[in-house]
């Protein structure tokens, strides 16, 4: 078994916008799962840069409050909802409270660079 302490996982910038704390990926498990788990973190009046990822996504938001946009809608995303972004969607989130939106992002397959294009 596999267990990951987050309040040690080391934190990065995505280079959509947001800060990233990386779980589970098919590198860092060697357990043969094909998906990847991450939390992210985004400050109050923030927004990520739209991107699109080859993956579907699932976002479920742990706190906080925000719009996600998904090609052409919006859903208000708060704490203990999840939303299902198909893949080659283009994506971004925007934090509306006055808290960091925190959420996981579980992306199947596995999240991969070359799978993201970021388009402002």
């Amino acid at each position: 078994m596999i267990t990951v302490d987050l309040d040690s996982a080391e934190s990065i910038d995505g280079d959509e916008g947001t800060q990233i704390k990386q779980i589970f990926h098919p590198h860092n498990t060697m357990l043969g799962i094909r998906y990847s788990i991450i939390k992210c973190s985004l400050w109050p009046g923030k927004r990520s840069k739209q991107h699109m990822l080859k993956s579907s996504e699932v976002y479920y938001v742990l706190s906080g409050s925000g719009v996600l946009y998904i090609d052409e809608q919006e859903f208000k995303v708060k704490a203990d909802q999840a939303v299902y972004v198909p893949p080659h969607s283009k994506q971004n989130i925007q934090n509306t409270g006055d808290v960091p939106l925190e959420f996981l992002c579980i992306v199947d397959p596995a999240w991969k660079k070359e799978d993201e294009i970021i388009i402002k």
